[in-house]
């Protein structure tokens, strides 16, 4: 059975504290729902929450907003939130696409992307998390200054990355195609799920960090 398939995952999340059930009404009312001016970051496609619920623990004085498509999937973080809730995080389940419709211009201070559906088909371009279109997106809610973090071990995706940066504007801060054998970049790293099998394995895990 598929993960998105889990009879019931729906009704569990629309009754979940941990999950924002009104997504546009948090526009320009983050810091407000989380009750402090801390920064905010975002990881968009968050699967079942490991990165960003470690992220919350390291780092209290940041506030994390995971955004999962698939409720089935998302049903795992929540489930893990309640067994050990973090103040610093809440939850969304909607489409990348719509990320304008819940943060205001420049509202946000960081975005991670980790492990990205690859989309291999050439007419399915402008769905990878990573291309101009997105980037474009990135721009208008986060910050001046804002970065973007995006991991993958697949390198013909992390290749169409790097060729969109110069498309969409952006500027690379730092680039590794083998994530654990760069002893600067792994600093601090915290692994997915994904990511935690493809090391097993062997394989290479690429990585940037852009800015405006």
């Amino acid at each position: 059975m598929r993960l998105r398939n889990i009879a019931g995952a729906r009704e569990i999340i629309e009754n979940s504290v941990f999950v924002m059930q009104d997504p546009s009404a948090c526009r320009g009312r983050w810091r407000e729902i989380f009750g402090n001016e801390n920064p905010l970051a975002a990881e968009i496609g968050m699967g079942k929450g490991k990165f960003l619920m470690e992220m919350a623990r390291r780092h209290p004085q940041v506030n994390y907003i995971g955004i999962e498509r698939y409720s089935s999937v998302l049903l795992r973080a929540v489930q893990k939130m309640e067994e050990e809730p973090l103040a610093n995080v809440r939850f969304l389940c909607m489409e990348a696409e719509e990320i304008e419709t819940v943060f205001r211009t420049g509202e946000l201070d960081r975005i991670y992307l980790n492990f990205s559906d690859p989309w291999p088909k050439d007419r399915h371009a402008k769905r990878r998390l990573p291309s101009a279109a997105f980037l474009s997106r990135y721009d208008r809610v986060l910050k001046a200054g804002g970065r973007i973090e995006f991991k993958t071990d697949n390198r013909a995706l992390f290749d169409f990355a790097l060729q969109q940066l110069e498309t969409a504007g952006w500027k690379l801060e730092a680039c590794t195609y083998d994530l654990h054998r760069d002893e600067k970049m792994r600093e601090g790293n915290v692994m997915t799920e994904y990511e935690e099998k493809f090391v097993k394995k062997g394989n290479p895990i690429c990585k940037y960090i852009i800015y405006r």
